[in-house]
């Protein structure tokens, strides 16, 4: 582990010595509300930061005060990398990480939700994130000290660059920022793209240097985090999904009162409906707002070219099969239709 990587886990450890006797005991303070820092990487007006500052006001109402949520967008707090170990840690006590984040903890399966093309539409995607697969999933992070508690769209993908990405090979040789993930790596490569993994607090700076020469976002993100105005080019390509868990640290999570307990997830059964509504209006205006500020020029696939990125592609699929578990996306291609190529 390099220096600056010992550091930032001493930072965390530290601000965790303070937060987790909270985390543990659930217990208010001399009498004042039940704490919880929501900490988020994305804008205060994407679809998640919404959805978390409205879970904040249901909360909060029907506890009457009893519990009070602080919600800290924009990485403010921790980027990508750190959040998840803050939580465990108790730092932190609820998080709405990227779905990608869960392979590193050990659990791959959640990289099902990465492949390419996996679900046509967003009724497909529900009927596992909503279903008994998505729940299936949940349950697996108990074990690593996190409880799941909901899943959060943002969108289906695009794909940004300066120069319009229309056949597979115009990827050829492009430095293409992903998330942390292998499958979107391989994604990457599939199609002759570099991946680049990066923070995403960090995007922005790069495209607009080119350290990297694209990258793919639900256009929510594009949007709010201004990419749109360093990209010359954006792909209506809808290749693959990004979605989050909503989890809390496991020890807080059991020590809080039954009815503080109840109270919240009724919000979040509310707040998720709340942000999946949102998600797709948020996604629609963006690319409305993209148009409008002529920065960059909206490229449509026609049917065969999609179709030849989806066969690119499938390699996908074939090269993550055992990583993730042909068990879990054998039950996703049956409830989406997906075929193999």
């Amino acid at each position: 582990m390099s220096f600056n990587s010992c550091l930032k886990s001493l930072v965390i450890v530290a601000a965790a010595a303070v937060a987790f006797p909270l985390a543990a005991v659930a217990a208010p303070a001399a009498g004042g509300p039940i704490v919880i820092k929501f900490s988020h990487v994305v804008a205060q007006n994407t679809p998640k930061g919404q959805a978390a500052d409205y879970f904040k006001k249901i909360v909060e109402e029907r506890t009457k005060g009893k519990v009070k949520i602080e919600v800290y967008p924009n990485s403010q707090l921790y980027k990508d990398k750190e959040e998840m170990e803050a939580l465990q840690l108790g730092a932190v006590q609820m998080l709405a990480p990227s779905l990608a984040k869960f392979a590193p903890l050990g659990v791959k399966e959640f990289e099902v939700f990465d492949l390419p093309f996996i679900f046509n539409n967003y009724e497909d995607l529900h009927k596992v994130t909503q279903g008994p697969i998505g729940a299936k999933l949940l349950a697996k992070l108990d074990a690593k000290g996190i409880h799941g508690l909901a899943y959060w769209d943002n969108g289906f993908k695009v794909m940004s660059a300066n120069k319009p990405l229309k056949s597979v090979d115009d990827f050829r040789g492009l430095k293409m920022r992903i998330q942390s993930s292998k499958v979107l790596d391989s994604q990457m490569r599939s199609v002759s793209a570099i991946p680049q993994v990066m923070a995403f607090s960090e995007v922005y700076q790069a495209l607009q240097t080119g350290v990297v020469n694209g990258t793919e976002n639900p256009p929510s993100n594009l949007y709010t985090q201004k990419m749109y105005e360093v990209q010359k080019y954006v792909t209506l390509s809808d290749h693959g999904y990004l979605g989050y868990a909503v989890i809390v640290n496991k020890k807080f999570w059991a020590a809080l009162p039954a009815d503080i307990r109840t109270t919240l997830e009724g919000a979040m059964k509310d707040a998720t409906k709340f942000a999946n509504d949102v998600a797709k209006k948020d996604n629609d205006e963006a690319l409305a707002g993209v148009k409008k500020s002529g920065k960059s020029q909206l490229v449509t696939l026609t049917p065969q070219e999609k179709a030849a990125w989806k066969k690119a592609m499938d390699k996908t699929h074939k090269d993550n099969m055992s990583r993730i578990g042909a068990d879990i996306v054998n039950e996703v291609y049956a409830v989406t239709g997906y075929t193999s190529n």
